[in-house]
């Protein structure tokens, strides 16, 4: 299973339904849903945290929160 933390920087990713239990509900509230299609924009310099863009808006999450987070990646 790929995850949040699996994208490179440009990559997008649609998040999974099966993983609504791992996702935060801070981050539930802001957009953060199965179905919603996630970016990878830049990583910080050791890579913690990563900036999203999600739904329009753009999002800094930790990368132990990215790992638990599956996604299905879109080829482009």
């Amino acid at each position: 299973m790929n995850t949040i933390l699996s994208l490179q920087i440009g990559e997008k990713g649609i998040i999974s339904e099966n993983c609504l239990d791992q996702i935060p509900l801070k981050l539930l509230e802001m957009g953060f849903l199965p179905g919603t299609e996630v970016e990878l924009l830049q990583l910080a310099p050791l890579k913690d945290p990563l900036y999203l863009r999600v739904n329009g808006s753009y999002l800094a999450i930790r990368k132990e929160t990215a790992c638990k987070i599956t996604i299905s990646k879109i080829e482009q």
